[in-house]
């Protein structure tokens, strides 16, 4: 295979980033690459799946901040329902949680939006060849940064109770003790520094750690 990976055939995009003033662009200069079709591309976490399953992609090329799922929640969602999809995480600002996260579900790459257009397609292409790909800087501080410090419980904890979903209904729903879930979100609200478990939840989001 030639040094750049460049594969025989088009290689299949979904693109999925926020609806922000940006939005269409990277669509528009990945067209320019030859061997790159975009297949699909949509605005919103929640239509990731759907456009995956009717379109059926190489690639997902997925921003981390999208409405309704996130980007690193659609990468469990895809690996599960189309695991012939292979997954690139695309963000703004680099954070350790957020590669943590994205490696631990099943992404095949993990970049920071600071590169040039050239460099993402490469990835792209490679990541299909089986590769995996991460920011060299962001890969070197996930690994001296440790583990997210929230447990799983934790985090199933936050996202039951953040839209003010009864205890009692939280508890039920992940199979839990009310005590359990108390314990938990206790836990949840102290290492993220809030008061409220969607305060938490945002937080949490924020630094990569849910």
């Amino acid at each position: 295979m030639p040094a750049d990976h460049r594969p025989a055939k088009s290689v299949r995009v979904l693109l999925a980033e926020d609806g922000g003033t940006a939005h269409g662009a990277l669509a528009l200069l990945l067209r320019m690459e030859p061997d790159l079709e975009i297949v699909a591309q949509v605005a919103s976490g929640d239509a990731v799946l759907d456009a995956a399953l009717t379109r059926r992609p190489d690639v997902a090329l997925l921003e981390v901040e999208l409405s309704g799922m996130s980007g690193l929640e659609a990468v469990a969602v895809l690996r599960d329902q189309v695991p012939d999809c292979r997954v690139l995480i695309l963000a703004t600002s680099g954070r350790p949680g957020h590669l943590q996260r994205a490696i631990a579900a099943g992404a095949a790459g993990f970049l920071v939006r600071d590169g040039s257009v050239e460099e993402l397609a490469s990835a792209i292409r490679r990541v299909l060849t089986g590769e995996t790909v991460i920011d060299p800087v962001l890969a070197a501080a996930a690994q001296s940064a440790g583990p997210p410090p929230l447990t799983s419980e934790e985090c199933a904890s936050l996202r039951a109770a953040a839209d003010g979903t009864p205890l009692a209904e939280s508890a039920a729903r992940l199979h839990l003790s009310e005590a359990a879930v108390t314990a938990h979100l206790a836990a949840a609200l102290a290492k993220t520094g809030t008061s409220h478990p969607a305060k938490a939840l945002r937080e949490a989001r924020r630094l990569g750690w849910v």
